[in-house]
């Protein structure tokens, strides 16, 4: 979009940060997190550590695809790892890891990830490759 490009046409740093958040969202549906389900709950995934290096640009008409799976799984976070892909030629653009720690609101508290979430995540693991 061109809100997301500056004036040489080529992505904004915070743009892939805005999409690698859409897709985290879709990978918490499908571990079982859903937005709707959060807000009943309010335990949220709060994202703790962003690490992302910005390989090649991305361009105005670049069709985009964004790849995420989970990483490893802790106590009390978890990490999510994303590879921003250029949807021609399967160039990769960015790659990003991002810790999470499950927090109780409005308390603002983290909570320890439930037994069975390590053992539901290692099974999408095994799905995704």
């Amino acid at each position: 979009m061109f809100f997301d490009t500056d004036c040489g046409g080529v992505v904004h740093n915070i743009a892939y940060l805005r999409m690698i958040e859409t897709a985290r969202t879709r990978l918490a549906a499908k571990l079982g997190m859903a937005l709707r389900e959060m807000a009943q709950t309010q335990l949220f995934p709060v994202v703790v550590r962003t690490e992302i290096d910005y390989r090649k640009p991305a361009k105005l008409g670049d069709i985009i695809r964004i790849v995420g799976h989970l990483e490893k799984v802790e106590r009390a976070r978890f990490w999510c790892a994303f590879e921003v892909l250029r949807g021609e030629d399967n160039q990769r653009l960015i790659t990003c890891r991002q810790a999470l720690a499950l927090v109780q609101m409005p308390q603002g508290r983290p909570v320890r990830l439930p037994e069975d979430w390590s053992a539901r995540c290692g099974q999408l693991m095994d799905r995704q490759g």
